[in-house]
């Protein structure tokens, strides 16, 4: 075995160890939006500093746990704060814990982010529904030697976001007359926020949203074999006329605004599944 493998099953052997409970569904909790988790009945916690071979969150906003639980009375394991490769992490270990959810039995990943707006029609604190995305800004966390273990070597991406999902996502936007948005999110590597000739780059290529982070979770979850949903929060215009300038505490606010929504929408969402 490689020393990736033997890497993550020490990991997973160590988690199952401290739990039992094998959940099919997982989910991320991206920027401000780790409040999520208190929706969650958690039967167990485990703090990423304690994981074997775990990176750590370095990020405010990002808790830093593994909850095993209960969203809606459906068993989750959740990711309370992701890793980023604008903290010094490769990709491989900014999907080193998608690869461990896959191990432990997870076959649904449902991912949140905190995003700034490309598109025009959109306004702070929308929910915007990934239906694609742009990874040619970000490094491939699929790079040198294929495990063929977790998946092929040449992974198919035409529909990186699973349709069904997507659809579920719209139904129940329609039963609480939320406002979703659908679109196309450009995966930058940060940790700058974009310049103004950066945003109009990614308004051209087609990108709707733009943020630094799910690009590279979704290409390892499809890699191995799970269905992926995510959405985005309007935190920040890209597309402005003003000289307002964009900081994180105020992404943060943002997200936390638009959090209602979304913690309903993931909790009705695990029931379809």
């Amino acid at each position: 075995m490689s020393e990736l493998i033997d890497k993550l099953n020490e990991t997973v052997k160590f988690i199952q160890n401290k739990c039992t409970q094998k959940p099919n569904i997982g989910i991320v909790l991206g920027s401000g939006l780790g409040n999520l988790a208190t929706e969650i009945v958690v039967e167990r916690e485990i703090p990423y500093a304690e994981i074997p071979h775990f990176p750590v969150s370095t990020v405010a906003g990002h808790s830093g746990k593994l909850l095993f639980g209960k969203l809606n009375g459906v068993a989750v394991l959740a990711m309370s704060g992701r890793f980023h490769f604008y903290e010094g992490y490769t990709p491989a270990q900014v999907v080193y814990p998608i690869r461990v959810m896959k191990l432990l039995g997870i076959q649904t990943l449902l991912l949140s982010n905190a995003a700034g707006s490309v598109n025009p029609d959109y306004k702070v604190g929308d929910l915007v529904i990934i239906n694609d995305h742009i990874s040619f800004f970000t490094e491939n966390p699929l790079l040198g030697k294929n495990e063929e273990s977790i998946g092929v070597r040449f992974p198919d991406m035409s529909e990186p976001y699973d349709k069904k999902l997507i659809a579920s996502a719209r139904e129940i936007g329609e039963k609480y007359s939320y406002q979703l948005k659908e679109g196309v999110y450009t995966g930058v590597t940060g940790p700058t926020f974009e310049t103004r000739a950066e945003y109009k780059l990614i308004k051209v290529v087609g990108g709707d949203v733009v943020g630094m982070s799910t690009v590279q979770e979704t290409i390892a979850a499809v890699h191995a074999g799970m269905k992926v949903f995510a959405i985005s929060v309007v935190t920040d215009l890209g597309i402005r006329e003003s000289d307002d300038i964009i900081t994180h505490e105020e992404v943060l606010q943002a997200a936390k605004a638009a959090e209602p929504k979304l913690t309903q929408l993931f909790k009705e969402l695990v029931l379809t599944l």
